[in-house]
């Protein structure tokens, strides 16, 4: 009775312990989803899982991470995998500096399961800056760099108010189609349409310094910086992947915006 008891009760300690480890691996999951969804490097992302499933003692886990999906598997668990699949991705570096924080303190300190996964879900589900707030530092940078290219007073006002209407617009496009290009593609098509417009209202004496400030806040800077230390890593499929796709972002700007200028000029027999 006593030696059918004991088996019973090790059956069950090791089914809890099986069940803690598929838990730590969901956290680790978690985290480097919300870091991928947010801009963070591939390298960074492997960090995080592997150092937050080393802590709690899970030292035969291999992770690959690539721009579009996670991969997580624990040698010492028959048949365990974990697959995330990332459709889309954003830049918000204060939802990866959250995660960073919340990685060193989980490993540091003995932080329950539950309390750990309901952190990462606060982070996730933390709302991106105010609106207004982006739209109005991205029509001052955007005006700040027409001034940095040449640009007068005028241009810095006409910049201004060009990069707030495209940021509004963008913001929008965002919500109705998963596709960054089309909005990419827009984006540029209204910058040199309003370009045009301030032109021959007389605000602007050039479209130039217009459509080189406004289409600052779309550049991919981030993708291809973190595509080229990607590189850098060693992460080659990621690189590639991330080039790729912060190429295509500004060849999707530039057909928007020479698409506009080819119209005016060549089938509405405009200037510039």
């Amino acid at each position: 009775m006593y030696t059918i008891m004991l088996i019973i009760n090790w059956s069950e300690l090791s089914i809890m312990t099986e069940n803690s480890k598929k838990l730590i691996l969901r956290i680790a999951l978690y985290a480097g989803e919300i870091l991928l969804r947010n801009g963070a490097e591939t390298y960074r992302v492997e960090e995080t899982i592997e150092k937050i499933c080393k802590s709690k003692n899970l030292k035969y886990v291999n992770t690959f991470v690539t721009p579009t999906g996670i991969f997580i598997s624990d040698d010492r668990l028959d048949g365990i995998n974990f697959i995330k699949r990332i459709k889309n991705r954003t830049i918000d570096l204060s939802k990866i500096s959250q995660v960073n924080t919340f990685s060193r303190k989980f490993v540091e300190n003995d932080i329950s399961f539950e309390d750990a996964l309901s952190e990462l879900q606060q982070i996730n589900k933390e709302e991106k800056y105010p609106k207004w707030l982006v739209v109005t530092f991205s029509g001052i940078a955007s005006a700040f760099f027409a001034l940095l290219f040449g640009g007068n007073f005028y241009d810095f006002i006409a910049t201004f108010f060009t990069s707030v209407i495209v940021t509004l617009s963008f913001q929008k496009m965002e919500l109705l189609s998963e596709t960054p290009f089309l909005g990419n593609t827009a984006g540029g098509a209204l910058i040199a349409l309003l370009a045009i417009i301030s032109k021959n209202i007389g605000i602007v004496n050039s479209i130039d310094m217009i459509i080189i400030g406004a289409i600052m806040p779309l550049v991919p800077g981030v993708a291809l910086t973190n595509g080229l230390r990607d590189f850098i890593s060693g992460d080659l499929i990621s690189g590639v992947t991330r080039v790729a796709e912060a190429i295509l972002v500004a060849i999707s700007i530039a057909v928007g915006v020479g698409s506009i200028l080819e119209l005016w000029k060549h089938t509405l027999g405009g200037s510039f």
